[in-house]
């Protein structure tokens, strides 16, 4: 089920999701998280992410996997951004393939964005980090107090400003269920990776159009 190329269509504008997705950031989210936790004088991490802490917004990962109240939640993620944001952001590393693939859609005229939860001032300084930014027309990440916090807001967003319309030429690229459900409240088509943080079974019941197991299946579908 995780081969299907018959069908596709001739996507023109790609949207693709960053961590999980073109970065593996698991070095640079445990380090600050760790650094987080001890501040707050917090113990029992291990230095393993929760399963499901990347992905969505910051609060929600304090909440939902650490029990914080509101205003712990304020604190830790002014902790964890204190880290990330002089570290932890470049303690990453792209997928193999990634930057060949943002070149390779660059250059066969496919309209390149990005959409992520992430703190966009962040996801910004990453892509100019890796280089990503000379293949990129806009991004689109939360601000500081997690305001489009949802894909499917996130999405909606850079669509807005983009002005773009709902269009099955125009794919969500992800390896959550949020990025597929995003996609689909939008009127796009979607692509899982399941490379990333997102769990297949997860996945599967999200229903996205198409699958990639790797950078180069997904490049197939991709450039065209």
């Amino acid at each position: 089920m995780f081969h299907i190329f018959a069908g596709m269509e001739n996507f023109s504008h790609i949207l693709f999701d960053l961590d999980g997705t073109l970065t593996d950031n698991t070095r640079g989210i445990a380090a600050s998280l760790a650094y987080t936790l001890k501040k707050m004088e917090i113990d029992g991490f291990d230095g393993h992410l929760p399963d499901g802490f990347i992905g969505p917004p910051l609060q929600e990962g304090f909440k939902q996997f650490f029990g914080l109240n509101e205003r712990n939640i304020l604190l830790a993620v002014e902790y964890f951004r204190e880290y990330y944001s002089i570290n932890g952001l470049l303690e990453n590393d792209p997928y193999p393939g990634v930057s060949e693939l943002l070149e390779e859609l660059y250059f066969a005229g496919k309209k390149i964005y990005i959409a992520t939860a992430k703190l966009e001032k962040y996801a910004r300084l990453i892509c100019e980090h890796f280089g990503f930014d000379k293949y990129i027309i806009n991004l689109q990440g939360a601000d500081y107090n997690g305001n489009f916090g949802t894909k499917s807001n996130l999405i909606a967003q850079l669509m807005k400003s983009e002005q773009l319309h709902p269009s099955k030429n125009i794919v969500m690229v992800g390896d959550t269920t949020m990025d597929i459900t995003g996609g689909k409240e939008n009127g796009l088509s979607t692509i899982a990776v399941t490379y990333g943080f997102g769990k297949k079974e997860e996945l599967q019941k999200a229903e996205p159009d198409y699958w990639a197991e790797n950078v180069e299946e997904l490049a197939e579908m991709l450039v065209g």
